[in-house]
């Protein structure tokens, strides 16, 4: 397996370790719960290296990234963001990632790390017809991101720039601890925070530094995961896949269908024109069942509605909430399911998301 800079750390901070797309990361150190409530009250230092970055830049970059994706890149500034999905001629997602543009036509990737192979290589294969150029730089990039309410607090003693001056989804090049630093303001939680890229030779310095504040504490996968749940952020492989597409998993806000063309424009315009025959809900237990992927979700009726493709308790709220894909016609706030638990029904009802809105971002 794989090892990101921060290895080394994990270990000497009572990690427990696993196996996540390829890479030997940490799933929790002290605990879900306690870290998912440290970083909705302070701040949490997540190790997300393994994340896929890519660099597209050339004379025709800006016209290919438009090409490849969803949303549309024309009104982006230097050093600003968006979110996006990337698609198949049929509709289907092949991943949803961030765009950044650093400069004209020199744009940075970040992919979702299990689709770190089957994405570049999709980016390099449809960037042929196209004046442009391709560059991984996963490997010789570390990436943290620190999240929570204090995140400024803890990074302004870090650095001479006024960090309230990023505005959200824009970033800017910095120095951290002393090191050159791209730090952009997104993240992954539904709060405050900042994503940090820099050589990975610098890793050891800017760890140091964060992980030294008194109110910041390490963050391992399993509450990044409950996290981003609560606020109804897709998860790649579960929410979204190949066989979804952005429409009915309630994505259409990145889908810009007034633009010539991109990759499964046509598609998407099809199921715009014909309707959608399920849609991607939130939903909180109405016991204290808890909701796992793959569990089947079953109108009062008796009627199979789908399946649950996200699951968990919920820190924040003290219930189980999760996600799912059920049939049109059950989709409303309010609506009332049941969730198949063993061959128990548990009941449920449809939200409307986020779950938890607490957060600042």
């Amino acid at each position: 397996m794989k090892k990101t800079p921060f290895y080394e750390f994990h270990k000497k901070l009572g990690a427990r370790m696993v196996e996540f797309a390829g890479y030997e990361m940490p799933i929790q150190y002290e605990g879900i719960i306690p870290e998912h409530l440290h970083v909705r009250e302070k701040a949490g230092l997540f190790d997300v290296s393994h994340m896929g970055r890519i660099i597209v830049k050339g004379e025709e970059s800006s016209k290919f990234i438009n090409y490849l994706i969803t949303n549309d890149i024309s009104t982006l500034k230097d050093f600003t963001a968006l979110y996006t999905v990337m698609c198949l001629e049929n509709g289907g997602i092949i991943d949803d990632l961030l765009v950044y543009r650093l400069l004209k036509d020199y744009y940075l990737l970040v992919i979702n790390a299990a689709n770190h192979d089957k994405d570049l290589n999709w980016i390099k294969k449809q960037a042929m017809s196209f004046k442009t150029d391709i560059i991984d730089t996963t490997l010789n990039e570390a990436q943290l991101a620190l999240q929570g309410p204090l995140s400024e607090n803890v990074l302004q003693n870090l650095t001479d720039f006024s960090l309230s001056s990023i505005e959200y989804y824009t970033g800017k090049e910095l120095t951290i601890a002393g090191k050159d630093v791209f730090i952009s303001r997104t993240g992954y939680t539904g709060e405050d925070g900042f994503e940090l890229y820099f050589d990975k030779s610098y890793s050891d310095e800017i760890f140091s530094a964060i992980i030294a504040s008194d109110v910041v504490k390490p963050i391992g996968l399993g509450a990044r995961d409950t996290l981003r749940l609560e606020m109804k952020f897709a998860l790649y492989g579960n929410d979204i896949t190949e066989e979804t597409n952005p429409i009915e998993a309630g994505l259409s806000w990145v889908v810009k269908l007034d633009k010539p063309d991109f990759i499964g424009r046509d598609a998407l315009i099809h199921v715009r024109e014909s309707g959608i025959k399920r849609r991607l809900v939130a939903f909180e237990m109405l016991d204290k069942s808890i909701p796992r992927h793959g569990y089947i979700i079953i109108s009062n009726n008796n009627e199979n509605l789908g399946i649950v493709t996200s699951g968990t308790f919920s820190p924040s709220l003290r219930k189980g909430i999760g996600l799912g894909y059920v049939k049109k016609g059950f989709t409303k706030k309010g609506t009332q399911i049941l969730i198949q638990i063993k061959h128990k029904l548990h009941p449920a009802v449809i939200i409307k998301p986020p779950f938890y809105k607490g957060g600042d971002a």
